[in-house]
Order: structure tokens, then sequence, then C-alpha cells
């Protein structure tokens, strides 16, 4: 299946803890069905000192479901649904990710 969300996209949380919070996605774990969102679902970890890092309690993004996410539309920053369509013709025709709320295209 293809991807609905990607690396880089802005999404808002749509449920749990931080919903209503907004964010850039740092990286997508499909065989999991999981992302990590900049800023969003930060939980604390023990972190022991290594000759690198300084020990101590550390925080950082926890994944989030990608159930509990929408892409955030690139016309009016509200969330929408993702749907695809093809661009081009022939041998040079794309699939697209399209915003459904809108109707504008999301890359490509």
């Amino acid at each position: 299946m293809a991807a609905k969300i990607r690396k880089g996209d802005r999404v808002v949380v749509l449920s749990g803890r931080d919903k209503g919070r907004n964010g850039e996605v740092i990286s997508v774990r499909p065989a999991e069905g999981r992302a990590l969102v900049r800023g969003v679902n930060m939980v604390k970890r023990h972190q022991k000192q290594t000759a690198q890092q300084e020990g101590g309690i550390v925080s950082k993004e926890a994944s989030v479901h990608l159930s509990n996410l929408a892409l955030l539309d690139p016309k009016d920053n509200k969330p929408t649904r993702v749907g695809f369509k093809y661009v081009g013709e022939g041998l040079d025709r794309k699939k697209v990710r399209v915003a459904k709320r809108s109707g504008v295209e999301i890359d490509g």
C-alpha cells in the first residue's frame, strides 16, 4: 500500500494525550504502522553516561500510531485525508498524493 504519511510531512494528532498538537514527521515505521513526530508524545528516559553523552533523564519523542495522525492541508493548515491520482501521460505518468479537503497536490 502506498504511504499516505511520509517523512517531512506536517501532521496533526487526532487523539490521545497530545490531541490537537502538530509537528513534522521525523521517521515512519511502516511495518509497525507508527511514526515519530517532532515535539509530540514526549517521554522521559533514563540514560546511562557514555564517553560521548552525559547521563541523566532525557526527554525524547515516542512513536504515534498512524491512525492517530492526519496530514495538514497545504492550503489552509487543517487536517485532511489523503487520496492519490495519476499525473502525466504514458511513461511520464506519476502517482501523487492529493489532499481530499482542497484537492491540492501534496507532492509532485
